[in-house]
């Protein structure tokens, strides 16, 4: 692992998933709303970038590579089927509070199996219910056609839903981290984390704000 003498405070660390796990932790104390949030950004066929708002449910520290990065979504949503036709994405986690960031790029595999169904498990049963409903990203007539789905698979589901097979976790493996803190004078403090391969070293440099 390389190691850069001058990291320290905050940027301090071997792990940069318990870097970000101990920045989450800390704007979970200060961010008003959805400190977890982050702005995902993927690519459809033609090249063309896309960008949105997801919760991020889990920042894991084992695994391949070392860690991960997981959220749940509609596989058949435009950014499902971007994600998947490509294998890649990248999110950036902004705090106002903390007045610090962190961007992250890399390959993306889903995660569909127990643990996927223990989240949904989790979420509350109009939640649960909404997932069957919702065709996302596709054209809708009008919200009471919404209703009137979420109602028909309410009598179909009954009170414990399944999870649905469209619906479950993807896990963003980094090859490229950011940590950003604002500094004075915009002369911001910036540590990119990179490698090749999940299986490679992290290598660390100092960038300038």
């Amino acid at each position: 692992m390389e190691r850069t003498p001058e990291r320290s405070g905050i940027f301090a660390g071997s792990d940069p998933f318990r870097i970000a796990q101990g920045w989450l932790a800390e704007a979970e104390k200060t961010e008003p709303n959805d400190p977890n949030a982050i702005a995902l950004a993927s690519v459809d066929a033609a090249g063309m970038p896309n960008a949105r708002m997801v919760l991020l449910k889990e920042i894991e520290t084992s695994g391949p590579g070392g860690g991960a990065f997981v959220f749940y979504t509609n596989y058949d949503s435009a950014k499902g089927q971007e994600i998947a036709a490509t294998g890649k994405a990248a999110f950036v986690m902004h705090w106002k509070t903390l007045r610090r960031q962190i961007r992250v790029r890399g390959l993306v595999g889903r995660e569909e199996g127990p643990q996927a169904d223990a989240y949904y498990d989790s979420r509350s049963l109009k939640s649960r219910l909404g997932a069957w409903a919702s065709r996302q990203s596709q054209p809708l007539a009008s919200r009471e056609a919404l209703l009137a789905e979420v109602a028909k698979v309410t009598l179909r589901e009954g009170p414990i839903p399944r999870r649905p097979p469209f619906w479950g976790g993807f896990r963003i493996f980094p090859l490229e981290i950011e940590f950003w803190a604002d500094g004075a004078f915009r002369l911001h403090d910036r540590f990119r984390w990179t490698r090749d391969e999940l299986a490679s070293h992290w290598s660390i440099m100092r960038l300038n704000p």
